[in-house]
């Protein structure tokens, strides 16, 4: 009977230390929730491109009302270089507190640790998505005074003497590399990539310097040149004119399937404690869907699609499927 009664009042013990250990780690949850961020100490968004295109833009929109609503300053530091790869590096490299997120872009966020010969350190799960902003959708332009007025007279050219065209993109296996990739396999024209790994920007300057033929690039990016009468948009690569390109037709339009864009939005290094991970999300939300800013996004010719970070994290790993399935077509050498 004694060995009972003991053993008895050690599963008590056990059982009392369990709910006391659960109610402790809940209590240390929410206390990391609140005691974030910590008075004084600024959070790090980092870009992975250089300043003044769409990345850059899109966070310097949000960056007010996240220090609005997290109470402290946020700080844009911008990390180019190697198609986004850099940036990418040191966000999933920085500790997961919270301080240090990351404004993440797809596909090359998705498909860079997916082919061997990139040497990312850093896999798709290396991440934790705390919301998506936009979809950026791809066009095709071209200078103000070529000979091509029309989708199809450039693509029957290229079809003609394939490469004969060069064609930017911002980095190897980025938006706008399987773009050209998709029209290739489409439509036949192959056009001769040239990687701009700095960014959007890089890309359009080289354009604008007649440095290269053609300018793949987002609606967010050409909005303006359009308008400015810099460059003729011949096509966008989604299923509806763009609202801030109404004049340009689809590539459907022109009888041609084919889809691409730029998905955008914020993550974090894998592994924040629940309640920090919150705060970020609720914040992001507020930034995002922002009216000030989702006017701003459409000015430059870009609809606000927010996602939760869940659903966020799970458009990736339906995007991470499909790009598995057309990664050959950007690993041949150009």
């Amino acid at each position: 009977m004694p060995r009972i009664r003991i053993a008895a009042a050690a599963v008590a013990a056990a059982a009392l230390f369990a709910l006391t250990a659960c109610g402790s780690n809940a209590g240390a949850a929410n206390s990391a929730g609140d005691a974030f961020p910590k008075k004084g100490k600024s959070i790090e968004l980092i870009v992975s491109f250089s300043s003044g295109g769409a990345v850059d833009t899109a966070a310097r929109l949000v960056q007010p009302i996240l220090e609005k609503e997290l109470g402290t300053n946020v700080e844009v530091v911008n990390k180019p270089g190697a198609g986004g790869q850099i940036g990418y590096t040191q966000l999933t490299s920085a500790k997961p507190d919270g301080y240090t997120i990351g404004a993440t872009g797809s596909p090359s966020v998705v498909v860079s640790p997916l082919d061997p010969a990139r040497g990312a350190k850093y896999t798709r799960t290396s991440f934790q998505p705390l919301g998506r902003q936009v979809i950026d959708p791809a066009v095709i332009a071209v200078q103000p005074d070529s000979p091509y007025k029309t989708l199809k007279e450039l693509l029957d050219a290229a079809k003609a003497k394939p490469k004969s065209m060069t064609a930017s993109t911002t980095g190897l296996q980025t938006g706008e590399h399987f773009a050209l990739a998709q029209i290739q396999e489409k439509t036949g024209a192959e056009f001769a990539p040239v990687h701009f790994s700095e960014g959007a920007s890089q890309a359009t300057t080289a354009f604008l310097g007649k440095h290269v033929d053609i300018l793949v690039a987002n609606v967010s990016d050409v909005t303006e040149l359009s308008k400015q009468g810099k460059a003729r948009v011949l096509g966008v690569m989604t299923t509806e004119r763009a609202p801030s390109l109404p004049d340009v037709p689809t590539f459907k339009e022109s009888g041609y399937d084919v889809e691409a864009g730029t998905v955008r939005g914020y993550s974090a290094p894998a592994g924040l404690p629940d309640a920090v991970a919150k705060k970020l999300e609720a914040a992001l939300k507020k930034a995002i869907e922002d009216p000030t800013v989702v006017k701003k996004m459409e000015d430059l010719g870009l609809q606000t699609s927010y996602l939760s970070g869940a659903d966020y994290a799970q458009f990736w790993a339906g995007q991470e499927e499909d790009f598995k399935k057309v990664l050959p077509l950007v690993q041949k050498k150009d």
